[in-house]
């Protein structure tokens, strides 16, 4: 009787781990068939795979595991980290996270010998070589979104090269995507995020005044500022980018509820762009009363914010609140928004921003736009700064948010303002 006991519980055993091990294999069927179809190298797909933008350019394209790039080189080093190459150093590009897409993967039949399939991104290569351009040979980011239906019509990241003839030696940075995959020092663009959360918790925040004297004592450490700006609202001291007044800023919100709003408004977690995982950043809280708490709320310290983190933040306030998630394959009827900050606060963001470039920026910066912005210079060391500028168009018609980061670029209005005109611009004139 134990024997036949013994056989049973052995038999159960086995179909227990049976069945446990199809379980598995059909959820990793469903999860991750796409990739194991391939887009790189699938022979057994002989039907052509088209990569495009949305204006039907080709961007990569295969025949039967032969990969091909643009025909146009400008095009190929402009969109080189969002599309990919054939060795797959860019393990963030299209042509490898949207392998399955491409191969005309179903669940169904897989890919066949027939199957291959054309698929369009909402990004526009024309603006990505006019963002490129605009980089003229320095480091950073573009990106370009329309905060309406959350298509990016513009991700270019620098350094690059040419997919179609890659250098055997590529420049640092060439294989990061760094729209989604750094996180860099954002100096006053994060002064968006103390102001959001003193919006929301100081009650008495717009009708306090600010002094700046060009510095101010926190703790025994002098924090020095851009200017001498004198007395000022919480308005004037975003349009002034007052280090002094956010120091006192941050101090009354605290570094809890700093740390917070960091987390809420996403800048401390990764986001999936079309299933692609972006970089998290960083927001370390420091202790109440501290000059590191007074840094942090003004962009330096520790802080960290990856450039698609900020792409989230200024649409929300372009679009009230709310926004629907960035996106470079488009969204379909039923996707949901996401909900990011208030309609009361996004608005009152929205004015904030508007009056930076009425009477800090100058709107003959930005000739004809309408636009609401932040600009950033931050202290990275040695001297050096990264150019920050951030913000969105209020405008119906042309609805775009975007951010441009220069590492070690300098000022950020002069030198990263100066991108983002240029390509707003070209965007504004396409009409994309």
């Amino acid at each position: 009787m134990k024997k036949v006991t013994r056989r049973a519980i052995s038999a159960l055993l086995v179909a227990a781990l049976i069945i446990t091990g199809t379980v598995f294999y059909c959820w990793r069927y469903i999860t991750d068939g796409a990739d194991w179809a391939s887009f790189f190298g699938n022979e057994n797909v002989t039907g052509t795979s088209v990569l495009t933008d949305r204006n039907g350019v080709a961007l990569a394209s295969e025949t039967g595991g032969k990969v091909t790039f643009a025909d146009d080189y400008a095009t190929r080093v402009a969109c080189y980290q969002t599309v990919g190459d054939m060795s797959g150093n860019i393990g963030t590009g299209a042509i490898t996270r949207f392998a399955g897409r491409l191969a005309g993967f179903d669940y169904i039949n897989g890919t066949t010998k027939s199957t291959g399939k054309t698929v369009k991104m909402t990004l526009d290569s024309a603006l990505n070589v006019t963002a490129y351009n605009a980089m003229n040979g320095r480091s950073g980011a573009v990106l370009v979104s329309n905060y309406k239906t959350g298509e990016i019509l513009c991700m270019v990241s620098t350094p690059s090269q040419d997919p179609a003839n890659p250098s055997k030696s590529p420049a640092e940075g060439t294989y990061l995507n760094k729209c989604i995959s750094a996180s860099l020092t954002p100096g006053s663009t994060f002064k968006l995020i103390t102001l959001t959360a003193a919006i929301e918790n100081v009650k008495d925040i717009y009708s306090q005044t600010f002094t700046c004297s060009g510095s101010v004592d926190v703790a025994g450490v002098k924090i020095n500022c851009t200017g001498v700006h004198g007395s000022q609202t919480v308005e004037q001291a975003l349009a002034h980018s007052c280090n002094c007044a956010f120091a006192k800023i941050a101090q009354e919100v605290g570094g809890d509820t700093l740390a917070a709003y960091a987390d809420k408004l996403g800048f401390t977690s990764s986001h999936s762009l079309d299933g692609i995982p972006t970089l998290a950043g960083r927001f370390d809280k420091a202790p109440a009363g501290s000059a590191n708490l007074s840094w942090s709320g003004i962009g330096q310290y520790n802080d960290l914010v990856c450039p698609y983190s900020m792409l989230r933040l200024v649409s929300a306030i372009g679009n009230g609140g709310t926004f629907p998630e960035p996106t470079l394959l488009g969204h379909s009827s039923v996707d949901k928004p996401t909900s990011l900050i208030s309609a009361d606060t996004a608005q009152r963001m929205k004015e904030f921003m508007s009056y930076n470039v009425k009477n800090s920026y100058g709107t003959g910066t930005f000739p004809g736009l309408s636009i609401c912005a932040k600009s950033g210079t931050a202290e990275v060391g040695d001297g050096n700064t990264h150019a920050w500028f951030t913000g969105f168009l209020d405008d119906l018609d042309h609805p775009y948010a975007f951010v441009v980061v220069i590492e070690n670029g300098g000022g950020g209005l002069r030198n990263a303002g100066a991108v983002a005109n240029t390509v707003l611009q070209a965007a504004v004139k396409s009409g994309s």
